[in-house]
C-alpha cells in the first residue's frame, strides 16, 4: 500500500473544551448534554477496551454500523435500555442503572 500522506489527527479533548467553554452559550449547551456525553464516553471506552470496531459491534448486535455510529453520537439518539444491553453484551460488559437521590437544597 502506498503512503498517501495520511496522518491521524490527534485530539486533546481537555484543550478543546477549555477553549470552547470561552465561547458564549457553549457552556450551557455542553452542560445540557452532559449525560449524553458521559454515556458516549462510556460506550466508546468499552468498545476500545474490547478492541472492537463499529462493524464488529454491529454484527454482534444484529444491526448495522450506521446504527452503532448513531448510538455513539451524543445528542442525536436516545437509546433504549434493550439497545444498551445489546451493545454492552457485544463489548463484553453489563449495564448498571442507578437512580441517585437529589440533594435537598437548603432554603
Amino acid at each position: 500500500m502506498t503512503d498517501r500522506g495520511h496522518r491521524p489527527v490527534t485530539h486533546d479533548h481537555e484543550a478543546f473544551l477549555e477553549k470552547a467553554l470561552k465561547r458564549k452559550g457553549f457552556g450551557e449547551a455542553y452542560d445540557d448534554l452532559e449525560d449524553e456525553y458521559l454515556l458516549v464516553r462510556e460506550l466508546l471506552g468499552a468498545r476500545m477496551r474490547a478492541g472492537l470496531t463499529q462493524e464488529e459491534v454491529a454484527e454482534s448486535m444484529g444491526t448495522t454500523k450506521s446504527a452503532v455510529s448513531r448510538l455513539e453520537a451524543a445528542g442525536k439518539h436516545s437509546p433504549s435500555v434493550t439497545t444498551l444491553k445489546k451493545y454492552a453484551q457485544a463489548v463484553g460488559c453489563d449495564v448498571e442503572i442507578h437512580l441517585v437521590p437529589t440533594l435537598e437544597r437548603s432554603s
